[in-house]
């Protein structure tokens, strides 16, 4: 018998709401309840509680079916759904750098491994299976970005005077970054994909939380006085979403 995590993997492979791509089920350990989300390029994803029922799922999935169709031919009108293709090339314009990618197909490989070198990326192994692409791939950007983020985030520390303990690099759907109570700050390595100017403000706004952990006015005083134009730039990368490329299953 296939534990739930399985039969909730199968369910998504199977019996995705339509025919555009990119449905999913993920088990959370935080959900008390079902929930749906639908991306602006047409991506499901349900949200279940762990040890749900690949049946409860179908049967939440089709009572939301008209919902889930009604908002993606919503989002179709303003951002049409885009096929999916890995890339050849990145282009990362937050650090100023550009990748060529090349796929070497291995034979009886069963993953697939990343190495880089100056302006290229290399997927090695079982490069016939998107998934294990795509996962290198986000492991490669995990690694750039935490070379990349970690001296700017020093240098904007110092000159902001607002200390850090520690930096995470992840891929979160739904936040660009935040900053913990023990002074951890979390940075989206989609940013990656973002002008230098929207990475920049972002690290000053999660700096600044640690002397305000809210958004009260103080708060937003003290990110003008290193960023004046944080209003436009907030409401810039608020929008930004649509930036990060199809592949990477965010948006």
């Amino acid at each position: 018998m296939r534990g739930a995590a399985e039969q909730l993997r199968l369910f998504a492979d199977t019996e995705g709401p339509g025919d555009a791509a990119g449905f999913s089920v993920r088990e959370s350990t935080r959900a008390r309840r079902l929930s749906i989300k639908v991306y602006p390029r047409g991506r499901v994803e349900v949200v279940v509680p762990r040890r749900t029922r690949a049946r409860d799922v179908r049967a939440f999935v089709e009572e939301h079916r008209a919902w889930i169709e009604k908002s993606r031919a919503s989002f179709a009108q303003v951002l049409p759904p885009e096929p999916f293709v890995l890339p050849n090339l990145i282009e990362l314009p937050a650090i100023g750098q550009r990748f060529r990618v090349r796929y070497e197909r291995q034979s009886g490989a069963k993953t697939v491994r990343y190495r880089s070198h100056a302006d290229a990326v290399v997927l090695g192994g079982c490069t016939g299976d998107d998934k294990l692409c795509i996962g290198a791939l986000k492991r490669w950007l995990a690694s750039v970005a935490k070379a990349e983020f970690r001296p700017r985030l020093e240098s904007l520390s110092a000159l902001s005077d607002n200390p850090f303990t520690a930096m995470h690099v992840r891929g979160q759907r739904t936040c660009w970054g935040s900053h913990s109570s023990t002074g951890t700050i979390s940075i989206n390595y989609c940013l990656l994909f973002l002008e230098p100017s929207l990475l920049r403000y972002l690290m000053i706004h999660e700096l600044c939380h640690a002397r305000h952990m809210n958004h009260s006015r103080r708060f937003w005083l003290r990110v003008g006085r290193f960023e004046p134009d944080y209003k436009r730039l907030d409401k810039a990368l608020g929008e930004s979403w649509k930036q990060i490329p199809t592949w990477l299953g965010i948006y």
